[in-house]
């Protein structure tokens, strides 16, 4: 979640060079450019490398990689233009641990106990406020962006639940590398097809030009930190704790950006933010209480 917090200023800077659609592209070839050589450098490893997969597991690889990155980037680029404020956007995208549970119970059948009905409500009350404390403008924008949002949130849900259905013998380095290797195939069409977004033009001509070497350095952390590192992370935890546990964890992403935002930018941490994070990090407590029991 840190990773992923940080990618939201990365990409901020990466987008003042190249289009959305070209970031994407850039930063998921490099990542999965990255799994493959780890893979094949650690290939007798059972954690670093690269298993075959089987024909009857390539379905679930392409229907993650259909459901996100792919998707879950347009839909989410969609739903950022559709609000007027981005800050509510923000706050509909991270509806994620709340939907959850009940696509878990209803696909998975997976338990859902009361500790984690309750981290989730303190949590998201905390998240809510960290996101909309001091905020003036509430109006939403074209009606449309609500079912954006929650068309973002469910492909981000739907892939955690694929993550559980893959069998356990891949390696969570084997399952990222194969769903992104499919999404990237897909982002190239659309690249190439040029009917969604232009590819990118370059108006800076000095490519030792600060303004190129901040969105390269951009690039470069989107693909190794938040494309391969925290992918992998969240892959093997939603694996071992499970799909509704593990999503309460991206309420605290919005904490993580604003430290980040406070200790890079010195951005003004108000006591309602600061209230905001106190409830969500015991709301993350309190929805994994289980699993602190039972190993104890």
């Amino acid at each position: 979640m840190l990773c992923w917090a940080g990618a939201g200023i990365a990409v901020k800077e990466a987008l003042t060079v190249f289009t959305p659609l070209t970031l994407i592209v850039l930063r998921f070839t490099i990542a999965v450019l990255l799994m493959l050589t780890i893979g094949l450098v650690f290939r007798k490893s059972e954690v670093l490398g690269l298993q075959r997969p089987d024909k009857k597991d390539i379905p679930l690889f392409l229907l993650g990689g259909l459901f996100q990155p792919f998707l879950y980037f347009i839909f989410e680029t969609y739903t950022y233009q559709s609000f007027a404020s981005p800050t509510i956007a923000e706050a509909m995208l991270s509806t994620q641990p709340i939907l959850a549970p009940l696509l878990a119970f209803l696909l998975l059948r997976e338990e859902v106990t009361r500790n984690n009905i309750w981290g989730i409500l303190v949590s998201t009350i905390g998240m809510l406020l960290l996101l909309l404390a001091g905020v003036g403008e509430y109006h939403l924008g074209n009606p449309w962006g609500i079912l954006l949002s929650l068309i973002t949130v469910s492909m981000s849900v739907g892939y955690t639940i694929i993550l559980r259905r893959i069998p356990s013998r891949y390696s969570s380095l084997s399952i990222v590398f194969y769903v992104q290797s499919f999404a990237l195939v897909l982002f190239y069409l659309l690249w190439g097809g040029n009917w969604l977004l232009t590819p990118s033009v370059l108006e800076i001509q000095d490519f030792s030009s600060p303004e190129m070497l901040n969105a390269v350095g951009s690039v470069l952390y989107l693909a190794i930190f938040a494309s391969v590192v925290a992918f992998i992370l969240f892959c093997y935890t939603v694996r071992q704790i499970g799909v509704t546990r593990a999503n309460v964890f991206n309420n605290i992403r919005p904490v993580f950006t604003a430290l980040l935002m406070w200790l890079l930018f010195d951005e003004r941490l108000p006591i309602w933010k600061l209230i905001g994070i106190l409830l969500i990090i015991i709301g993350l407590f309190i929805s994994q209480r289980k699993s602190i029991s039972t190993t104890t």
